[in-house]
């Protein structure tokens, strides 16, 4: 007896299609461009920094993609993998460097939500 898994497999493939609670992932920029508002920066439940992203009927958790942001002339914070944030002497980091970084975000612009889609990873549905 022969059994063809050809025919299941597209069935199971359409049934999941159809199966509610099972939201893709989305990217901030298309969220942005639909209208969804962003919130302050804070922390998911995983612990990771990120923003919650909304429009009344659905919310999203983006992930914060931004390993370093200034905070004023002298200082600048780093983020850790864990979801610290650390202090960094900013003079001792740009000298590094050879100048300062002009499209490294401010803290203030992170933590007020005014952020570039290239400073935001992954948007994950909140349930």
């Amino acid at each position: 007896m022969r059994i063809s898994f050809g025919p299941i497999a597209v069935a199971a493939a359409i049934g999941l299609a159809f199966v509610p609670g099972m939201a893709q992932a989305e990217s901030y920029s298309v969220l942005a461009k639909q209208g969804y508002a962003t919130g302050k920066l804070s922390r998911g439940k995983s612990g990771a920094w990120g923003w919650v992203v909304g429009n009344g009927e659905k919310k999203f958790f983006c992930r914060m993609n931004v390993a370093s942001a200034y905070v004023n002339k002298k200082e600048m914070v780093s983020f850790t993998a864990s979801g610290r944030m650390l202090k960094i002497d900013r003079a001792t980091y740009d000298g590094a460097l050879g100048g300062s970084d002009p499209n490294k975000p401010y803290l203030k612009d992170l933590q007020a939500g005014r952020v570039k889609a290239a400073d935001v990873g992954g948007c994950s549905p909140l349930r």
